[in-house]
């Protein structure tokens, strides 16, 4: 294979608009849903914080720029293996160690949008992927699974976003076959576009939160908070997920981008 003809020509595809870049993230602020821990667990992650040192004024005549606080697991954002206890020892499975070669792969995109606007609580299964597989081809090693459910169109409202009630958190995500299947055809990671990577009920599975449990116990990586998966066809986009170069980091907020052949 010519790579470097095979470079020249991405770079004039998307000179010409015949590449679409896709923004697969959220906006980052003060308003960005936040997940939420029982007291007796952990404290919440903060709500997102920005604030300015200066902006063309006495402090700063020529220049604006702010410092912010948030957590590493807040909006759009990637899951790194040391984030669950399952994944806490590899030697690359933090921000600062993943190989950058695994922040781009093609990525797969199973609708599950229709499902979950009927049942808040839909969980994609093993059999589900299978039945995707036979209408859009196989699901090879070393690329993304995104679960597209249209959830980000809550991101406006934390409440709806996170969708608890006294009996928990109800919102749609992959259930424990579902991530061994994906497992065993050997992924580079688990996307949705929820709060977190697995569904709501998810504490209550066997093994509990599989998407965190056993994405991590194979070094993969997670990733959470979503948008715009209506854009991306089931097949045949990249998807870039960088995470920021945090040191010993278990997660970061990303600009997560999507390369989508033009109309």
């Amino acid at each position: 294979m010519n790579t470097t003809k095979l470079l020249a020509d991405l770079a004039g595809a998307l000179a010409h608009g015949e590449v679409t870049i896709v923004d697969c993230s959220a906006v980052l602020g003060p308003q960005t849903p936040v997940l939420k821990l029982p007291p007796e667990i952990a404290d919440d992650t903060p709500a997102v914080e920005i604030h300015k040192i200066s902006e063309y004024g006495d402090r700063g005549p020529y220049w604006a720029w702010n410092w912010l606080k948030l957590g590493e697991h807040t909006g759009t954002h990637f899951d790194a293996p040391k984030h669950w206890i399952t994944g806490r020892d590899f030697a690359d499975g933090t921000t600062d160690t993943i190989p950058p070669q695994n922040f781009v792969a093609p990525v797969n995109v199973i609708d599950c949008s229709a499902e979950a606007e009927t049942d808040p609580d839909f969980l994609l299964t093993r059999t589900g992927i299978e039945a995707w597989e036979v209408r859009h081809g196989a699901i090879n090693p070393g690329e993304w699974v995104l679960m597209r459910t249209d959830w980000d169109r809550f991101n406006d409202d934390a409440d709806r976003f996170l969708n608890a009630d006294a009996a928990g958190p109800h919102t749609p995500g992959p259930s424990v076959d579902c991530i061994q299947y994906l497992m065993e055809r050997g992924v580079l990671g688990w996307g949705t576009q929820c709060i977190g990577t697995d569904a709501g009920a998810a504490g209550c599975f066997d093994p509990p939160y599989p998407a965190h449990n056993l994405l991590h116990l194979h070094n993969r990586y997670g990733l959470a908070s979503l948008t715009n998966l209506d854009k991306l066809p089931p097949k045949g986009a990249i998807l870039i997920a960088a995470p920021l170069k945090i040191q010993n980091g278990t997660g970061s907020p990303v600009r997560a981008l999507a390369l989508v052949p033009g109309a």
